[in-house]
């Protein structure tokens, strides 16, 4: 989830500031703070950091040097606990912004209708692991159902397990996005890695499709490649579309997360990347060890604002580690990795003083 409130009212002052205005600091931090919920947003729950696959464009392939973590299931129910979704008026006034402000409108298929129209309304749970490893991953989800808070996760099919997916979307799984590079074989493990496929992985994601079919489940399936910026890419997306045409799913290509670990050139065409970073003040990130970070890019976890273990959301969200790194954002603190790394503008590169 995102904080649509805070996106509604922060819209018109940060594309003015976008298109060339400047203000003095005094003023954004006031801005900004009054624009901010106090009650805690959570944009992700990594549940896990365990993963088989070697993905290319990874950074736990090459940088991740934290230890691989599964979170218990009392501290997941802790975190949730804490949690209560957007009320069904709050979602259609964003809709209808949405509609107004970009342009896109509900029925769309596109990166950046994924991130106006799903990501606000469900709590991701993934992170820099792959959840299909997760063997809480249905209870969780119904624990998630039964409060009211919409689920999603994105995976690599290649570690689909059909009594544990099952299961999931008997219990309510909003969303489940399946990652594929290629319709080669040979391919798509260049990219992810020898334990991933395309072939198996397919037939596994037919298979489901004719379930959810029968059974009438609710689970929207997703079909992403992620923009690489190969030669090869743009024909082999159009061959994945031909894969699953007809099909009852979501295809979308992806622009790759910002470049704290390459740069490989690409140009986003993604509104989150385009805009300049909100992180701070929108959303929070939840770790498989159960510690907060800035957001669900640091993935060696360098940056980190409170324990869910011994604090609550409430506290975190509200406390001075939390204050100082909003501060940080304006001041373009160097030595951290949002200032020095992150290919996100931040906020301090507005100011008129």
């Amino acid at each position: 989830m995102i904080d649509i409130e805070f996106y509604m009212k922060a819209f018109e002052l940060k594309y003015r500031l976008m298109n060339g205005e400047r203000l003095p600091r005094e003023v954004l931090e006031q801005q900004y703070e009054s624009f901010r919920s106090k009650e805690p947003v959570i944009y992700n729950i990594e549940t896990t950091n365990a993963c088989n696959m070697r993905c290319e464009m990874c950074p736990r392939t090459t940088m991740m040097t934290r230890p691989v973590e599964t979170m218990a299931p009392e501290l997941f129910r802790k975190v949730i606990d804490q949690l209560k979704p957007f009320t069904p008026e709050q979602l259609d006034r964003w809709e209808k912004f949405v509609v107004k402000n970009y342009g896109i409108g509900k029925d769309d298929m596109s990166e950046n209708h994924y991130f106006l129209y799903v990501i606000p309304r469900v709590i991701v749970l993934h992170g820099y692991g792959d959840p299909l490893l997760d063997k809480n991953m249905p209870q969780y989800v119904k624990w998630m159902t039964e409060k009211g808070l919409e689920s999603y996760f994105s995976c690599n099919p290649a570690n689909i397990n059909m009594e544990r997916t099952i299961e999931t979307f008997e219990n309510g799984l909003g969303y489940v996005k399946y990652s594929i590079e290629s319709v080669d074989d040979l391919r798509h493990k260049e990219v992810r890695g020898q334990a991933s496929n395309f072939t198996e992985s397919y037939k596994n994601i037919l298979k489901l499709l004719d379930l959810k079919a029968q059974r009438n489940y609710k689970t929207e399936i997703v079909i992403t490649m992620i923009n690489l910026n190969k030669p090869w890419q743009e024909d082999e997306f159009e061959r994945l579309k031909e894969a699953f045409d007809g099909c009852d799913v979501y295809v979308y290509l992806k622009s790759q997360d910002q470049m704290w670990y390459e740069d490989n050139q690409q140009q986003t065409q993604s509104i989150h990347w385009m805009e300049f970073c909100q992180f701070p003040w929108t959303s929070m990130t939840v770790k498989s060890n159960g510690e907060c970070a800035e957001c669900v890019e640091d993935f060696n976890n360098e940056i980190i604002l409170g324990d869910t273990h011994t604090e609550s959301l409430y506290d975190i969200w509200n406390g001075q580690k939390y204050a100082d790194f909003r501060k940080a954002h304006f001041d373009l603190k160097p030595g951290i990795k949002c200032t020095e790394q992150c290919d996100m503008t931040l906020i301090g590169s507005f100011l008129s003083n």
